[in-house]
C-alpha cells in the first residue's frame, strides 16, 4: 500500500454539521486522524453541542440529533485546545476545501480563535476523484478500494474511509507525487483569498466570486462604491469572509495614505 511522504503531521478530518452554510450552520462532530512522521497516528472523535436545534433533514443524514448532544462540549470550549492539537499540521480531507475547512475556520473566528491555515498544505482526496474518475466518496471506497462503506455520516467512518481512498489513489496513479505539497498543489483548483471563496485572485488581484460584480476587481468596486464593502460587513457573509475584505480596505487606505505623504 502506497504511503504519502510526510515532511511534517498531516490530519484528515470530517465534520458533520446542523447544515452546509459556512456562515449560520455549527458542527455537531468532529473526527480528526493525525498521521505523523514517524508513521504513527493519534484520533481526535468529539461530539458538540452546536448551541442551535439540529435540522431534522441534517439529522436524517448523520444520525445525530439534538438529544445526543445536548450535554456536549461546545465548541467554543474546545477550540483553543484543538487549534493547538493542530498546529504545524497539513491538512486533507473529502470536499474539505469547499465545505470543511471553511466551517471549520468559522467556528474557530466565532470562538476567538484567529485561525490562519496559509501555511498550510491542503489535500481534498475529492479533487483526486473528480480530476481521474468522478464519483462520491461511498463510490470512491468502492472503486478504488473495494470495500462498502459502512456507517456513512459517520464523521470518523468518513475520514477512515477518505485516507483509504487516498493511499490506494497513491497505488493506482503512478504520476500522482506521494508528498503532500505536491498532492496541494494537484487538488487546490483556483487560488481564493477567503475559504468560502467569495473571492478569488485572478491575475494577481482579489476579485469578487459572486453577484453582480463577478469577476471584477475587489479594489475597483470598493473604490467606485464604497458602500458595497458596508453591506457586505452587515450581511450574513463568514466572518472570514468579512476579515479578508476588511483586510483589503485597510490595505487600500494604506497605499492612498502614502500616496499622500509622498
Amino acid at each position: 500500500m502506497a504511503k504519502l511522504v510526510l515532511n511534517r503531521p498531516i490530519i484528515f478530518f470530517d465534520l458533520e454539521t446542523t447544515g452546509t452554510d459556512h456562515a449560520k450552520d455549527r458542527i455537531v462532530e468532529i473526527a480528526m486522524v493525525k498521521m505523523k512522521t514517524d508513521g504513527s497516528r493519534d484520533s481526535y472523535v468529539k461530539r458538540l453541542n452546536p448551541g442551535m436545534s439540529i435540522p431534522a433533514e441534517s439529522s436524517a443524514i448523520h444520525g445525530i440529533y439534538d438529544e445526543d448532544v445536548k450535554d456536549a462540549p461546545t465548541f467554543k470550549q474546545i477550540a483553543h485546545g484543538l487549534y493547538e492539537w493542530m498546529k504545524h499540521c497539513d491538512l486533507g480531507g473529502y470536499n474539505s476545501a469547499k465545505f470543511d475547512i471553511p466551517l471549520l475556520a468559522e467556528e474557530f473566528l466565532r470562538a476567538g480563535v484567529n485561525v490562519d491555515f496559509t501555511e498550510r498544505n491542503m489535500i481534498d482526496v475529492q479533487q483526486i476523484f473528480f480530476k481521474m474518475e468522478s464519483r462520491s466518496l461511498t463510490a470512491a471506497l468502492n472503486f478504488y478500494c473495494g470495500k462498502q462503506l459502512e456507517n456513512a455520516h459517520s464523521a470518523e467512518a468518513d475520514v477512515m474511509a477518505t485516507i483509504d481512498v487516498l493511499e490506494a489513489q497513491l497505488d493506482r496513479y503512478m504520476d500522482l507525487e506521494h508528498d503532500v505539497k505536491s498532492l496541494h498543489d494537484f487538488t487546490a483548483g483556483d487560488q481564493y483569498v477567503d475559504y468560502a471563496r467569495r473571492i478569488v485572485v485572478k491575475d494577481g488581484h482579489p476579485v469578487f466570486n459572486f453577484g453582480k460584480h463577478k469577476g471584477r476587481k475587489v479594489e475597483d468596486i470598493f473604490n467606485s462604491e464604497p458602500q458595497y464593502y458596508d453591506w457586505m460587513m452587515q450581511a450574513d457573509f463568514p466572518l472570514h469572509t468579512k476579515q479578508k475584505i476588511s483586510e483589503i480596505l485597510n490595505r487600500m487606505k494604506l497605499q492612498k495614505s502614502g500616496l499622500k505623504q509622498s
